[in-house]
């Protein structure tokens, strides 16, 4: 799981998801988790009206070697 290295602010519309938020900005609904991690107070919360500010993770570029598996790097 890729780790954030800051957040920035999200603001939500009605009927927002923490997994429809992680989808939409990230195209990875499993990311959600980090954004409830930025947000506890909001952690009970099913769908959100509009206008609540949330704090997302900016995650950090990984370099096309560091995507690549480690034995298939060039020496």
């Amino acid at each position: 799981m890729p780790r954030y290295s800051s957040f920035e602010y999200y603001m939500t519309s009605q009927g927002d998801t923490f997994d429809l938020i992680a989808y939409d900005l990230y195209g990875n609904e499993y990311l959600a988790s980090d954004i409830v991690e930025l947000n506890p107070e909001y952690s009970g919360e099913l769908l959100f009206d509009a206008e609540i500010e949330l704090k997302v993770p900016v995650y950090e570029e990984r370099s096309e070697s560091e995507r690549v598996a480690p034995w298939r790097r060039p020496i």
